[in-house]
């Protein structure tokens, strides 16, 4: 999911086909059967995406609503202190990022990490991460219409919201129906005003904590908010623990950009790249930005949730119309992120029905782009958005709280599957490896391990366990369903 997907702690949103017999894990190509590209011309994709969108898309991927709204709820909770919390999830992130970065050089595939799981675990893992995304992104969509749509009726009051819903989705699902340069122009420029007003407000926020702002008389704020209202950790370690649980789900998105790198002009250099230089920006722009925040306003000021921290933080520093500044941002991230999520679920449906493991009218292409694919994505989003106006009080939340935790989901897959490939590599293409993970093996334990504690304080934690138990039944039954489908084509193939 796009970082656009707004998410809060609690149960509302912050945010060539295989060769041998689909479902066969002995029959599967090896990782190095493939040269560069040979996926995305085996699923009859084009190579249309420059390094230049591969290289914003994966900036502006985690990049949305989700920080410059739904990060208020985390600083509530937390304090100062969320620049802890965004340090250590900003390290799991890395680490997961860099896991995948890893496979998807080695073997660049339209359907990323869930054809690296099937490679590493057995098509059961391709199957139940790669659907249990696809519905994450289909629902997200629905979100950021949502959310977009009443940026609008707020300028528009007489406007429909789901008339402004409908017209993004026409929009989007038209962009996505053209060729993929398209997709990539516009997430290009989407992301390109994402990255350009963070960076602005990194500029503000260090010129008024030194105290030399121009047009400012205010003093430089100095440890004052760092350590007032109630010091660095005001609500303690618990406090420490629901902000981390909010910032882990802040940088979902990062996926993006290994699905995009298949459809590249040079899918292995350019994920390396697109990986190796986002991660550092990314930390740069997450925890940077909640260290001017903290610093510049006192943690507790209620307009930190009402009104957003970036429309707080501007708004106490005199800066003239702030709110409907961020507005326009925060409706790019939302329109960035519809787009993004829409492209990311129809590759991610067309990858697993070339695997066998979905309806083969989703799987096919017509000019490159499987607009099949796109049109269902783009439907079961609008789906999502009419039981939000239908049922909002039970089904839809029922879905918001199953895709709670299905990015930790993905994660979990990404690790597992690379501790087996990154072996398997080594044995069979060493010269694949052009991105490693660092410090293998004992660092992908170290993320598995945080994954497993972010999973216990979930279940701790009132507020997300109904997240983690309702996106434990659809794992659950994903993984059934994908085991049944594994062992029915292995019986056919003997």
């Amino acid at each position: 999911m796009s970082g656009g997907a707004p998410q809060t702690v609690g149960s509302l949103p912050v945010s060539a086909s295989e060769q041998g017999s689909p479902m066969s894990r002995t029959t599967a190509p090896a990782p190095d059967d493939r040269k560069d590209g040979a996926t995305a011309s085996a699923e009859g994709l084009t190579h249309g995406l420059k390094q230049r969108h591969l290289s914003m898309i994966a900036l502006g991927g985690v990049i949305g609503a989700g920080l410059f709204v739904g990060s208020g709820a985390g600083i509530a909770a937390a304090g100062p202190s969320i620049v802890i919390a965004y340090a250590l999830s900003g390290i799991l992130v890395m680490l997961v990022m860099r896991m995948l970065g890893e496979m998807s050089a080695a073997n660049p595939a339209s359907g990323s990490f869930s054809v690296h799981a099937e490679r590493a675990l057995g098509p059961w893992a391709g199957f139940t991460a790669g659907w249990a995304f696809w519905f994450l992104l289909c629902v997200a969509v629905g979100l950021e219409g949502i959310g977009a749509a009443k940026i609008m009726t707020g300028w528009f009051p007489d406007s429909p919201e789901w008339a402004w819903v409908a017209l993004f989705m026409v929009v989007f699902c038209a962009t996505n129906l053209a060729a993929v340069k398209n997709f990539g122009e516009f997430e290009f420029w989407f992301a390109a005003l994402k990255v350009g007003a963070i960076v602005l407000f990194l500029g503000i926020g260090v010129l008024a904590i030194v105290g030399v702002l121009p047009g400012s008389d205010a003093p430089a704020p100095g440890t004052a908010n760092l350590t007032g209202a109630g010091g660095f950790l005001p609500h303690g370690s618990e406090g420490l623990i629901v902000g981390l649980l909010a910032s882990v789900f802040a940088y979902g998105g990062l996926e993006t950009v290994t699905i995009a790198a298949a459809e590249s002009e040079h899918p292995v250099q350019g994920v390396a790249k697109a990986v190796r230089t986002a991660m550092w920006r990314i930390a740069l722009f997450y925890i940077g930005s909640m260290a001017v925040i903290v610093t510049l306003v006192p943690w507790d000021d209620k307009a930190v949730v009402e009104k957003g921290p970036y429309v707080a933080t501007l708004d106490h520093l005199g800066i003239p119309a702030a709110g409907q500044i961020m507005n326009v941002v925060v409706l790019v991230a939302l329109l960035s992120a519809m787009n993004a999520n829409i492209y990311g679920a129809s590759r991610m449906a067309g990858s697993l029905v070339s695997r066998g493991q979905g309806p083969k009218a989703l799987g096919r292409t017509f000019g490159g782009v499987p607009r099949p694919a796109v049109l269902v994505s783009s439907v079961c989003g609008f789906g999502c958005v009419l039981l939000s106006y239908w049922r909002p009080d039970d089904v839809f939340i029922w879905l918001l709280n199953t895709i709670g935790a299905i990015i930790l989901v993905v994660w979990f897959f990404i690790a597992a599957s690379q501790l087996v490939l990154r072996r398997r590599t080594e044995r069979e293409a060493p010269e694949k490896l052009v991105v490693k993970m660092w410090a293998f093996p004992v660092l992908t334990w170290v993320a598995l391990a945080g994954m497993a504690a972010i999973f216990v304080l979930m279940a701790r934690e009132e507020s997300t366990r109904v997240q983690l138990y309702s996106t434990g039944g659809l794992t659950l039954l994903l993984a059934v369903a994908g085991f049944v489908r594994q062992k029915a084509a292995a019986g056919r193939a003997s």
